[in-house]
Formats: structure tokens, C-alpha cells, sequence
């Protein structure tokens, strides 16, 4: 026996805000219906013994050593600026800041 029924589709419609015709509560029923009827057969074979994954391979942080390299120096920095002041970028003021 089917657990998803027309009345059901058009209240989850009602309760979603979305206007279903006749022709969509039809077809989503059936839709609805086979998507229950799945994850039943999913669970049937869930066992507390199966570990629940959410990856087929397990994932991984790599993390690299965090080595000081060469840096550059605040004039090799700034060379390309379009505009510096003060060893630093200067830039249009913005949120109505003051110049």
C-alpha cells in the first residue's frame, strides 16, 4: 500500500507554497512515492553493524610544513602600486571615511 497519496502531495504543495495542477500531483505521487519506497530499501540494509559514510573513500586534511620562505621587501611590495604612502597601499576611501 502506498504511503504517498494525491491529498498528501497537495498538502506538502500547500504547506511549500507551491501551486500544484492536477497533471503535478499526479506525477510527483508517484515520484514521491518510489523516493519513500527507496530509502526503505536503503534502511532494510542500514545495520548498526555498517558504519554510516558520507564518502565512498575516506577524506583527509594534507597539511604542508609551514617553513619561512623569502620574502619580499615592502619596496619590491609596492613597486606596481598604483598609488603608496607610508610604506603602505593607499586607496580610495570607502563607507564614507574621511580622507
Amino acid at each position: 500500500m502506498s504511503e504517498i497519496t494525491p491529498d498528501l502531495v497537495r498538502h506538502l504543495g500547500v504547506l511549500a507554497r507551491i501551486q500544484l495542477s492536477d497533471e503535478e500531483v499526479e506525477r510527483l505521487t508517484g515520484q514521491l512515492d518510489a523516493i519513500v519506497d527507496n530509502i526503505a530499501k536503503v534502511s532494510e540494509v542500514a545495520t548498526p553493524d555498517v558504519p554510516a559514510t558520507s564518502h565512498p573513500i575516506a577524506l583527509q586534511n594534507v597539511f604542508r610544513s609551514d617553513v619561512a620562505a623569502d620574502q619580499l621587501t615592502p619596496e619590491q611590495v609596492l613597486q606596481n602600486a598604483p598609488d603608496a604612502a607610508d610604506g603602505r597601499f593607499r586607496v580610495t576611501a570607502i563607507l564614507g571615511e574621511e580622507q
